[in-house]
């Protein structure tokens, strides 16, 4: 990780209520508002909190920088949703480390695969989910049809 050695990384497993987390999505969806649209309010409608199982925060010195979330989709699916990095943290490997966390977590719950959407103008995203093992999948769920969407799945480790 590009992290200064001065600063002290902690990442924390929680629930969709912690408000950290709330404050980190609130961030996220005015960035997504912008990018979705007119279709925000069709994308809006799938990434409600309370509809969301575990969530995963880095805190940088005490500061929440990064953020994501599992929900069930199937008995063997876990869809990673809310995933976020404030600006100020960005290319310095949360993502990724989110990302693992979220993955590793998903095992120990006993799914074996997991699934997201995200916009496919969100280039940052999209290349991070195809350099973390993610495969392209056809559109699932409600995102099936939608254009700005791309789809993954990735076959977690036993």
């Amino acid at each position: 990780m590009n992290l200064n050695i001065q600063e002290k990384i902690k990442i924390v497993r929680t629930d969709p209520r912690n408000t950290d987390f709330i404050e980190l999505t609130k961030k996220l969806d005015s960035i997504l508002q912008e990018s979705d649209g007119e279709e925000h309010e069709f994308y809006a409608q799938y990434n409600n909190p309370a509809d969301l199982d575990k969530a995963v925060i880095i805190y940088i010195n005490n500061d929440p920088a990064a953020c994501g979330a599992i929900k069930k989709y199937s008995g063997i699916t876990a869809e990673i949703k809310r995933m976020y990095v404030q600006p100020d943290y960005r290319r310095k490997g949360l993502a990724g480390k989110i990302l693992d966390e979220l993955e590793k977590w998903s095992s120990e719950l006993n799914y074996s695969e997991c699934i997201l959407e995200t916009g496919r103008d969100l280039l940052a995203a999209v290349n991070l989910y195809k350099i973390s093992g993610y495969e392209v999948i056809p559109n699932y769920g409600q995102y099936a049809g939608k254009e700005r969407s791309v789809c993954f799945r990735k076959v977690l480790d036993e």
